[in-house]
């Protein structure tokens, strides 16, 4: 976890799939909500954001990504687990090199000391409300760019 007062920088890979899109879920304790994003991680000192999008899904589903598109820079305020955080977000467009991700619903993993999952999410759930996808500005975009 990164240090209070900390800006992150993330690099953060959008997978889509028709209606589908591929996103990690997460939960805060302290608002007792499910969310979800885009796979992805930090970015490492000396590390380019490209390098540590396909690191991550490396790392985490032991994935390769294929078709790498930069799309933008986002930024993100918010608060999770009663914190303030600031994240930097290099976004990218992308696709899985194996099509086995693709028929995969969802993908548990190991992430530090915590067991997380991603998934094939319906889009119109996220358009709807229904799931609530981060940072706000991400879905907004993603509208728009992909």
């Amino acid at each position: 976890m990164h240090k209070p007062g900390e800006i992150r920088v993330l690099a953060l890979g959008v997978i889509q799939d028709g209606n589908r899109i591929f996103l990690s879920q997460g939960y805060d304790p302290v608002k007792q909500e499910t969310f979800y994003r885009a796979m992805g991680g930090g970015v490492e000192f000396g590390e380019t954001s490209y390098e540590a999008l396909k690191r991550e899904f490396q790392e985490e589903i032991q994935a390769e990504l294929t078709n790498i598109r930069y799309l933008g820079c986002l930024e993100s305020l918010f608060t999770f687990n009663g914190k303030p955080g600031h994240e930097i977000i290099q976004l990218y467009a992308c696709d899985f090199a194996d099509s086995k991700f693709y028929q995969q619903e969802k993908i548990t993993f190991a992430e530090k000391d915590r067991e997380k999952t991603a998934l094939w999410v319906d889009l119109e759930r996220c358009k709807s409300g229904e799931l609530r996808v981060v940072p706000e500005v991400f879905f907004e975009y993603l509208n728009t760019q992909v």
